[in-house]
């Protein structure tokens, strides 16, 4: 299916919308430039032109442009699709972004959280 701009950022819209609790919670700390004063957005769509002019798309939990970092909850569903998330991290990763990875479960220490993502722009 080759989707227009707008139907991938409707996609994107309605996420933000349906964002889980662990996607939730993050957004509370870095919303509003309250994580080192940089902006983040949530439900990102990178949109990628092939060369048979299909378009292909990620959406990115969490980006902040300023750092080029993306930053991408992992829930039990990714135990079941490492290959994919690997092979999205090295296209991600082919656009000059960084690529962090964080488990719900460590969103229990979120002092952690937020110097790890600090940390991985440094």
């Amino acid at each position: 299916m080759n989707l227009t701009q707008k139907t991938i950022t409707e996609i994107a819209r309605e996420l933000r919308k349906k964002a889980t609790p662990f996607e939730n919670i993050l957004w509370k700390y870095v919303r509003n430039r309250q994580l080192g004063g940089y902006k983040f957005l949530r439900q990102k769509p990178f949109v990628l032109e092939q060369h048979n002019n299909r378009r292909y798309f990620y959406i990115a939990d969490f980006y902040c442009a300023e750092l080029n970092l993306v930053v991408e909850l992992d829930g039990k569903v990714h135990d079941f699709q490492k290959e994919y998330d690997y092979q999205r991290d090295v296209v991600l990763n082919g656009l000059g972004l960084k690529v962090l990875r964080i488990k719900n479960e460590e969103l229990v220490d979120m002092d952690r959280v937020l110097k790890k993502i600090l940390e991985v722009v440094r």
